[in-house]
């Protein structure tokens, strides 16, 4: 592999390490410890910013460093790969729909108190079939990309790591959010691919 390929998947790890650590409840806690109880109205907001100003030069990377192609993927099976990443988009916008695209971004709890409305446990729609729906489009998406090279392999190899650990860490988050129903639900419902359940603690 070349030097490219390391530091494009250390860059995209680095990354990863920053996110998961800004989402934890440590540093809600901090902000809490800062800025008072009215630091949850902004906080998902500024998570947000954060993460689309840091991903965008590692995503300029594999395209400004040296690179080599690894595999193209020729005509018809192009068809059907862009087919499916095509479907990986829309099953985002429409899986946002379903949590709520406000809430994701960051505005409905910057102009509406949790107090008044708080946040609720979706398990219709995408999330009938896996726990996590966009994280498994996004990773449907990336890997179906007809033409690999090896810069953009550790892109998704970094990607791939950050979303399995920000999966695991999440699913902490939401235990901890909604308790008991979200331990049945995650009983029943598998985590990033349909019918395939993976042994897990209870906690």
């Amino acid at each position: 592999m070349t030097i490219s390929f390391w530091l494009i998947l250390l860059a995209v790890l680095v990354y990863g390490l920053l996110h998961t650590l800004l989402a934890s409840f440590k540093i809600k806690a901090l902000a809490h410890q800062w800025f008072g109880s009215q630091s949850d109205r902004w906080l998902r907001l500024v998570y947000n910013f954060i993460a689309i100003v840091t991903i965008l030069p590692i995503l300029f990377l594999p395209i400004l460093m040296i690179d080599q192609e690894l595999y193209r993927i020729r005509f018809p099976w192009i068809i059907a790969t862009l087919a499916i990443q095509a479907l990986a988009v829309l099953a985002v916008i429409l899986g946002l729909k379903q949590t709520g695209i406000k809430s994701f971004i960051g505005l409905r709890q910057l102009f509406l108190p949790e107090a008044t409305s708080p946040p609720r446990l979706v398990t219709y729609g995408f999330y009938r079939y896996v726990r996590h729906p966009l994280y498994t489009a996004g990773l449907a998406f990336i890997w179906l990309f007809p033409i690999m090279t090896c810069n953009l392999l550790a892109l998704n190899l970094g990607l791939t790591t950050y979303i399995l650990i920000g999966a695991y860490f999440e699913e902490r988050k939401l235990l901890n959010e909604f308790g008991e129903a979200y331990a049945i639900y995650r009983r029943r419902t598998p985590m990033l691919i349909p019918g395939v359940r993976l042994p897990h603690r209870n906690s």
